[in-house]
């Protein structure tokens, strides 16, 4: 699949998220490369996506609807997880808000008051962020899927790291479950541990780590739409297959914007 001159067949799962829809839009625009699949939860998801035939809707703890939208693809790109919103009245202003909107306000002061956090019945960590990878990751392989790209997060070399106490979900050890659930199961993959998420334009100089090297620096921060291409270049990257590696960048206009992605990626030698 990677680097050949046919079109490549890719299923984004959380396709109508905040980078689900940036990866699914980037995919649309290169036809001449890839024939692009969507999954959402919604009609209205779907509708906001165009509402086109290669838009599925399901669950990721609904394994039929799985199989059905991964029947004959090549790729897979996962970026569904668990969303922690904030209890109403426990922080000024941000009633009604997510907590990575909160988070990725450049004003927010990380050692100031905490909101309180909560999940939805039915889409706490453990639900989605494990159960519901794991379900992608065993319907991939009874599919015959050549490579998953799963996105997961910075922070989880530390059980104690914030996000965790987050509504008590223990988002990052859920995450850290599937991950090493995905690199054992003997399907190529590429797990791309994003830095703090901004919904800026990106086009930044990206940076590749381990262990949470970049998460303490200002490096340990990326763009949604950066994450995305990262997503759509490691498809079709071979030296990217089997690898596992934390991805952030430098600020806005620092650096150059990284353009190969080969070069940024050939380097990789951990596969966890």
């Amino acid at each position: 699949m990677a680097e050949s001159n046919q079109k490549i067949t890719v299923l984004v799962i959380g396709a109508s998220g905040l980078t689900g829809e940036i990866a699914f839009k980037k995919l649309k625009e290169r036809s001449d490369k890839f024939v692009v699949r969507g999954l959402v939860r919604s009609e209205a998801s779907k509708q906001k996506l165009g509402g086109g035939d290669e838009i599925y809707l399901g669950n990721v703890l609904d394994i039929k609807s799985l199989e059905q939208a991964m029947q004959g693809i090549d790729g897979l790109i996962i970026l569904t997880s668990a969303v922690p919103k904030i209890v109403p009245g426990s922080f000024p202003g941000a009633d009604g808000k997510r907590a990575e909107d909160v988070f990725s306000d450049a004003s927010f002061d990380f050692n100031g008051p905490m909101p309180e956090f909560y999940y939805e019945e039915g889409q706490y960590p453990e639900q989605i962020d494990w159960i519901g990878i794991k379900n992608q990751i065993d319907t991939a392989k009874s599919c015959g899927v050549k490579h998953v790209v799963l996105v997961g997060s910075m922070g989880g070399s530390d059980p104690n790291h914030f996000l965790n106490h987050m509504g008590n979900g223990n988002i990052l050890i859920w995450k850290r479950k599937a991950e090493q659930y995905l690199a054992d199961s003997g399907i190529p993959y590429t797990i791309i541990r994003a830095g703090g998420l901004d919904n800026k334009v990106g086009g930044r100089e990206l940076l590749v780590g381990k262990d949470d090297e970049l998460l303490p620096t200002e490096n340990g921060y990326i763009a949604r739409a950066d994450v995305a291409e990262a997503c759509i270049q490691a498809l079709q990257i071979e030296e990217c297959k089997f690898k596992a590696f934390d991805l952030g960048s430098k600020p806005e206009g620092v650096g150059e914007p990284t353009k190969d992605f080969k070069a940024l990626f050939s380097p990789v030698t951990t596969s966890f």
